[in-house]
């Protein structure tokens, strides 16, 4: 390895730790200057909280929630009730304004330009905007006290998950295929030989296997970018502290997003033999086809099922492993709120090594839930391309 290299590499590596220290050290001012800002308006919150804690009440439920789902900042450690997270962009547009701020002045309720974050109901976790008496022509349209959804584009902690993770896969990739121009026809080494192995599994084991040596090749480039991408944000996904933490492949967007690829890439795809089977499908009697188009309606609802199948499969199944995770560690709390020893007991015995068990089988499951999605994919990408007799 010559000195160039090196000094890439070096400068990569720098400007990760620079921006990442950058960030945890813009969360630590932003927190900072909000709670010194806000104090008097926090007081009846910290008491509602005093009152909470006193009470012994722990809502495992809204815990949970609340860390499944997106989040317009970016939470890193609570120090003596004070939470310090990362401020993330905000852009909304309302009425035709266009509106940009930083998310700390949503923090602990607090309200900007009317815009505020819901903490209940259908909205919880959105940007609401409260809107004052609208009128036209001496009549009330909009009252008083009533809210308004803006259209929301900001970026959130899963949005910023996901640049970091693809951020991760543009060295990641670039590294090695600069290896392989670098050492043409010789044995694989570092990064290049851990990765090689996976790429050839994925294009002999799915694409090959499930679309055919003459036409996988032109698929391999969207199956390598969904398999990997799913593979690091769910290993991310498991790690709790910053850049992971984020709930990227629990998001039904997230995952929707990516069978609706799937699905174009499967329908433009698809032959003439793919859509005769679809409409006529042969060896099937004539009376499920006519008068009463039988099968063709169960072929063209599959159509639609199969990406819907797709997207709730990886997002159930990712959201289900974090959400035991989370339940073994509310049990913690729940008995501890009961008794101190008995909650030391619980998390001991019980708790902690069941959290450490599923934690180890979520690394199995991430691996598995992005060959499985692979795999789908390539099944139906095959079933489109194959030649029909």
């Amino acid at each position: 390895m010559n000195s160039t290299s090196i000094l890439k590499k070096f400068k990569t590596v720098f400007f990760v730790v620079i921006l990442a220290a950058v960030m945890v050290l813009s969360a630590i001012i932003t927190s900072a200057d909000v709670f010194s800002q806000h104090h008097k308006t926090r007081q009846d919150e910290i008491e509602l909280i005093k009152e909470e804690v006193t009470e012994g009440e722990v809502d495992a439920g809204k815990m949970i929630n609340d860390h499944l789902i997106d989040s317009h900042e970016w939470h890193l450690w609570t120090y003596k009730g004070h939470h310090v997270a990362i401020p993330l962009p905000v852009f909304l547009i309302h009425n035709g304004e266009f509106h940009a701020f930083w998310s700390s002045k949503l923090a602990h309720g607090h309200h900007h330009k009317g815009f505020y974050i819901e903490v209940q109901g259908d909205n919880k976790g959105k940007i609401l905007r409260t809107i004052q008496d609208d009128m036209l022509n001496d009549e009330i349209l909009r009252e008083e006290g009533t809210t308004d959804l803006p259209t929301d584009l900001s970026i959130t902690k899963n949005v910023l998950a996901i640049m970091i993770s693809s951020i991760f896969l543009i060295l990641i990739f670039t590294s090695v295929a600069r290896a392989y121009k670098r050492r043409k026809d010789q044995a694989p080494k570092g990064l290049q030989s851990f990765m090689e192995p996976i790429i050839v599994f994925v294009r002999d084991d799915i694409a090959k296997s499930s679309i055919g040596e003459k036409k996988y090749e032109k698929y391999m480039p969207f199956l390598l970018t969904v398999f990997f991408f799913i593979f690091l944000n769910n290993l991310m996904g498991i790690v709790p502290f910053f850049p992971g933490g984020a709930n990227v492949t629990g998001n039904i967007a997230v995952t929707g997003v990516m069978a609706l690829f799937t699905f174009l890439i499967t329908s433009f795809s698809g032959n003439r033999g793919y859509w005769t089977h679809i409409i006529n499908t042969p060896g099937v009697p004539w009376w499920l086809k006519f008068p009463l188009p039988l099968m063709p309606v169960v072929e063209i609802v599959g159509i639609f099922t199969k990406p819907f199948v797709l997207m709730i499969r990886l997002f159930a199944n990712i959201t289900a492993g974090h959400t035991i995770i989370l339940g073994f560690i509310s049990l913690i709390f729940i008995f501890g709120n009961i008794n101190e020893f008995l909650g030391l007991g619980i998390g001991i015995g019980f708790s902690i090594p069941f959290a450490v068990f599923m934690s180890l089988l979520e690394l199995l499951v991430a691996f598995i839930q992005a060959y499985v999605f692979t795999l789908l994919s390539a099944l139906y990408f095959g079933m489109a391309v194959e030649e029909y007799h």
